[in-house]
């Protein structure tokens, strides 16, 4: 018997409205929802999860694009990782990268339980450094860390991703407070207002913005 697990993520939608989308998706696997359970039980900040909702929704996705290579910043416990994996083609491969070696031995233990072992590269380490040592071409790219650095990996990444390949970026709504008045000293919400206006005025490309959990926007290289 599963037990129901709390929502993952603040969400702007109602907790009734939420719920009854979560009802009427396809329900995780046995595996996320070991995963999931295990997170809520032994991390801290569960909430940073993906979860069954926006976790089908990647999955989705990656089914539709059937990417050859997949890039994840922001790994956190390896659920958004396991579900974006579910669309790579045969000889595909995924890499994450996350900055908090605390999260290797999760990670790690729940991508090898994964049919989808061998096309799984974790990356311990700071994105910035990381990134340009991994020398590939991107179908899709996953947007999922530190908000103060968006930009800097949106520009790091786009010259790799390929023409009609797509980045994600999660957490583009940040609780609401891109709609409200910033405080001078809050630096996270500056931020993801200044990404998400820059990705709005970059020729580059064509996006749309959906208010998914906290906000996740499609961004598709043109």
């Amino acid at each position: 018997m599963r037990l129901p697990l709390p929502t993952s993520m603040h969400t702007l939608i109602p907790e009734t409205i939420e719920s009854y989308c979560e009802s009427h998706t396809t329900n995780e696997s046995e595996l996320l929802y070991r995963l999931n359970r295990e997170t809520h039980i032994k991390v801290l900040r569960p909430r940073m999860l993906s979860g069954q909702l926006q976790g089908a929704f990647l999955s989705m996705i990656s089914k539709m694009i059937q990417p050859e290579n997949i890039l994840e910043i922001g790994s956190y416990t390896g659920y958004s990782a396991l579900c974006l994996a579910e669309g790579l083609q045969e000889h595909g491969s995924l890499h994450t990268i996350e900055i908090d070696e605390e999260l290797e031995d999760i990670i790690t233990k729940y991508f090898n339980l994964s049919a989808h072992k061998n096309k799984l590269h974790l990356h311990i380490g700071n994105a910035i450094e990381i990134i340009p040592t991994l020398k590939k071409t991107w179908d899709l790219v996953f947007l999922d860390a530190e908000k103060k650095e968006y930009l800097q990996y949106y520009e790091m990444v786009l010259p790799y991703v390929k023409k009609g390949g797509f980045i994600l970026a999660d957490n583009v709504l940040w609780s609401g407070k891109v709609t409200e008045q910033v405080v001078e000293n809050d630096a996270e919400t500056q931020a993801v207002i200044c990404f998400n206006d820059f990705v709005h005025h970059d020729p580059r490309v064509a996006h749309v913005m959906l208010p998914m959990r906290d906000g996740l926007l499609l961004i598709e290289k043109l």
